[in-house]
């Protein structure tokens, strides 16, 4: 693999993994691009990409869990208080990002082919880009009600696990749909984030495992130079990503994300049907 396309495509997943504008999508558009600007194909076999969007994964998962390094110990602790039958706050986190889980581990196995052969067009991408925007600033107009997850109950958890299945079709952020519905559940902007980032945890180790699966499938699985480069490159994208989003957050809205994802969906809409570009 290139290495235009190993910085490009690492940095590209590690910043837009855990913001509210799609990672998936941005991929889909990040490869287009540099072949438009003249890098040539990839050509790297089918286990050696498998191997790097595995990495890149990884390295955004050790990227959230050192940034939210005391909810994830707390959420580890909460599993030893339930089998040992304390139960208490860390046990209740335990079962809330269980039960925001579920759904996505069901849906995911269903229609994982569907979402990833047949939704990927940039057609989906522009679309989804620009709607889910409109979501988004329309659940950020909401008032800040609860600002801790002590406050959360089990059907508001459920109600967002619901909603990030339909992540699965690309452009429309799984990060993006989870923060989405905690503002219109009335959590403040930190907490909607928060909550985002810790299902992205159990979210990313199962694409990874299902990956790593697919890889041993193959029978020639292995661990590229440009896989490890890729992944240490998507740790820092993400920890820098992460940490400006979470400031923003304290004392702003999602606005600049809206108008982002707007003027970037209205871009290529213009691109789809007045210019006939198109992406496979």
């Amino acid at each position: 693999m290139l290495l235009s396309y190993v910085v490009s495509l690492a940095i590209v997943q590690g910043v837009t993994e855990f913001l509210p504008i799609s990672s998936s999508g941005h991929l889909v558009l990040g490869r287009d691009l540099l072949v438009m600007l003249g890098a040539p194909p990839d050509t790297g076999s089918a286990s050696d990409k498998l191997a790097f969007d595995i990495a890149l994964h990884v390295g955004t998962l050790g990227a959230v869990i050192a940034y939210f390094r005391r909810d994830v110990a707390e959420i580890m602790l909460g599993l030893i208080d339930g089998l040992t039958g304390r139960g208490g706050p860390r046990f209740r986190l335990l079962l809330l990002v269980v039960i925001a889980t579920i759904p996505i581990v069901v849906v995911g196995f269903l229609v994982k082919d569907l979402a990833t052969d047949l939704l990927r067009s940039m057609e989906v991408i522009a679309w989804t880009t620009f709607v889910f925007a409109v979501g988004l600033w329309a659940a950020d107009r909401r008032p800040e009600a609860k600002g801790e997850p002590a406050a959360m109950t089990a059907k508001e958890a459920l109600m967002i696990g619901l909603m990030q299945c339909v992540a699965i079709v690309p452009g429309v952020s799984r990060a993006g749909i989870c923060m989405t519905a905690g503002r219109f559940l009335g959590f403040d902007r930190p907490l909607s984030a928060r909550f985002s980032l810790l299902l992205a945890v159990p979210a990313i180790i199962g694409a990874g495992l299902l990956g790593g699966y697919d890889l041993y499938r193959a029978g020639n699985a292995r661990m590229t130079a440009e896989a490890v480069i890729g992944g240490c490159l998507a740790f820092v994208a993400a920890w820098i990503a992460i940490t400006l989003m979470m400031r923003w957050l304290k004392r702003a809205s999602y606005v600049p994300f809206v108008v982002y994802r707007i003027v970037l969906g209205l871009l290529l809409l213009g691109l789809l049907y007045g210019a006939g570009w198109s992406l496979e």
